[in-house]
C-alpha cells in the first residue's frame, strides 16, 4: 500500500511508537498550564501577575535553546539516529526536573523562586526532547497523506493525555489531601508519565527510516535565515503559536472557572472528559476532511469552531450547566482539528524545503516552531494572570481558593472564554499567505513566489 504514488505506508507500530512520545508532550504541556498558575497563586500565595510572569520567563527561555537544540540533533551521528538519543536523555531528564517544581520545598518568595529555577530546568530538558521529536515525522517518510496519518495517531494520543494529566493530576493532587502534599503527589504521578512517553517514543521509533544525511549551513545564523526565508513554515508558525497563546489562556482558567463561574470545584475533571473524549471521537472525520477538503481549510474550519465557541461560552453565567459542557465538547471538536493539521503542515513545510535546497536541517525548523510554541503556551497564562490582576483576583496560601468579588469573576470568566477566543481566531489572518499544496511538499516544485509578510 502507498499514501502518495512511490511512497511506502510506515507500519503501525512505528506510528503507534512514535505517538507515545505525546505522553511526555501532553503531560508537560497541560499539567504546568492548567495547575502551576493556581499553585502559585492559591498555595504558594504568589499576586496573580507575579505567578503569570513566572511560567511565562522560564518558557520565553525557549527562544534561545530550542533552535540550539534543533542544531544539536541535525548534527547528531549515532548509531541509534539523530533524533532517538535525545527521546530518551531529555525525557527522563524533563521527569525529574518536573516532579521539582511540585516539591513546595518553600513558600511565598522563596517558593517563586524556587519554582522559576526548576521550571526553567524543565523547559531546558523539554527543549532537547520536543526539538527531534517534532522533527522525525520530516525524515520518516515523504508522503504527503502519511505525514498526516501519522499525526492523526499522535493527536490522538495527545488528546488522550491531556484527558488523563489534565483531568486525573486535579484528582491526584485532591486524593493526597491537596496543598503542597497533594501537588507532590501529583508531580510524581506526571513524572511517571513522561517516563513511560519517552521510552515508548525511543523503543517504539527504533528501525524506523531516519531520513538521508544532508548538509546543513554552517551556522545557526545561517540555518535561521533558511527559516525565515521559507513563508510556509512562517506564516504557519505564527499562526499556531498565536493560537497556543489563545488555547493556554483557557487551559490556565480551567481550575478558576470551576471554582468562580460554575462555582463547583470537582467540575475540572468533567470539563477536561468533554473536551477530550469528543476529539479522539472526530479524530477520523477531522482525517477525511484534510483528504477531501485541504491540510489548510481545515485548519481554519477548526480553528473558527474554537473560536465561536469560546465567545459563547462568555454566556457560561447564565446558561444552564448542560449547555455549558456541550459547548465544552464543540470546543473539543474544533481543539483535534486544530492540532491536526497544524501539526501535520509542519513536516510538509519542513519537507518542502530540504527538496528546495537539498539541505536537511528539520532540527531547525523545529526548534524554532517548538520555541514558539512553547513561548505561546507560557503567554497563555501570563494574560490570564493578568486579567486576574486587572479584576482584583485574590490569592491564598491554603491551598484553596479565597472568595473573590463579582469583578473578579467576571475577570474569570472573560479570560477563560473571550479573550482566547479573539485570540485564536484573530492569528488565522496570518495563514492568508500560506500556499504550500501537496505537489510541493512532495515534489519539491518550483519555490513560491513572492515578498515575505509584511505581518512578519
Amino acid at each position: 500500500m502507498t499514501t502518495t504514488p512511490g511512497v511506502p505506508e510506515l507500519p503501525a507500530r512505528i506510528r503507534i511508537g512514535y505517538a507515545t512520545g505525546s505522553l511526555a508532550t501532553g503531560a508537560f504541556g497541560t499539567v504546568p498550564g492548567l495547575l502551576l498558575l493556581p499553585y502559585l497563586t492559591d498555595t504558594l500565595g504568589v499576586a496573580a501577575g507575579l505567578a503569570g510572569l513566572l511560567v511565562l520567563l522560564p518558557k520565553a527561555w525557549d527562544v534561545v535553546v530550542n533552535p540550539f537544540a534543533g542544531r544539536m540533533s541535525d548534527r547528531t551521528h549515532t548509531r541509534w539516529g539523530a533524533r532517538r538519543p535525545y527521546l530518551l536523555g531529555g525525557g527522563l531528564a524533563l521527569a525529574v526536573t518536573f516532579a521539582l517544581i511540585f516539591a513546595g520545598v518553600f513558600r511565598g518568595g522563596a517558593g517563586a523562586a524556587w519554582v522559576a529555577v526548576t521550571f526553567l530546568l524543565t523547559a531546558t530538558a523539554f527543549a532537547f526532547f520536543q526539538v527531534p521529536y517534532v522533527a522525525m515525522p520530516a525524515e520518516m517518510t515523504d508522503g504527503y497523506t502519511e505525514r498526516t496519518r501519522m499525526m492523526t495517531w499522535r493527536v490522538a494520543l495527545l488528546a488522550l493525555t491531556i484527558l488523563i494529566s489534565g483531568a486525573v493530576a486535579p484528582a491526584v493532587r485532591d486524593a493526597a489531601g491537596g496543598g503542597i502534599d497533594g501537588y507532590r503527589a501529583m508531580g510524581i504521578f506526571v513524572a511517571c508519565l513522561i517516563v513511560l512517553g519517552s521510552l515508548g517514543a525511543f523503543f517504539g521509533t527504533r528501525g524506523a527510516p531516519i531520513g538521508r544525511e544532508e548538509q546543513s549551513e554552517p551556522s545557526l545564523r545561517a540555518q535561521l535565515a533558511v527559516v525565515a526565508g521559507n513563508r510556509p513554515f512562517r506564516v504557519l508558525v505564527a499562526c499556531f503559536v498565536a493560537q497556543a497563546a489563545g488555547v493556554a489562556a483557557m487551559l490556565a482558567g480551567v481550575q478558576y472557572f470551576a471554582d468562580h463561574v460554575l462555582h463547583n470545584s470537582d467540575a475540572v475533571t468533567y470539563l477536561f472528559v468533554g473536551v477530550v473524549a469528543p476529539a479522539l471521537l472526530v479524530m477520523p472525520l477531522w482525517r477525511r476532511v484534510g483528504e477531501r477538503f485541504g491540510k489548510l481549510r481545515g485548519y481554519v474550519s477548526a480553528s473558527l469552531l474554537i473560536t465561536v465557541t469560546t465567545l459563547t461560552l462568555g454566556l457560561s453565567a447564565v446558561l444552564p450547566t448542560p449547555a455549558v459542557y456541550a459547548l465544552i465538547a464543540l470546543l473539543g471538536v474544533g481543539y483535534a482539528g486544530q492540532q491536526l493539521f497544524g501539526l501535520s503542515m509542519l513536516p510538509d513545510c519542513i519537507a518542502y524545503d530540504t527538496k528546495r535546497t537539498g539541505r536537511r536541517q528539520a532540527g531547525v525548523f523545529t526548534g524554532v516552531w517548538t520555541a514558539g510554541e512553547t513561548f505561546g503556551l507560557a503567554l497563555g497564562p501570563q494574560i490570564f494572570g493578568l486579567m486576574l490582576q486587572l479584576f482584583g483576583y485574590k490569592s491564598s496560601t491554603t491551598g484553596h481558593a479565597a472568595p473573590q468579588s463579582d469583578l473578579a469573576e467576571l475577570g474569570v470568566l472573560l479570560g477563560f472564554t473571550v479573550v482566547p477566543g479573539v485570540i485564536v481566531g484573530l492569528a488565522l489572518l496570518f495563514l492568508r499567505r500560506y500556499d504550500l499544496d501537496a505537489e510541493q511538499a512532495d515534489q519539491g516544485v518550483a519555490a513560491l513566489q513572492g515578498s515575505p509578510s509584511p505581518a512578519l
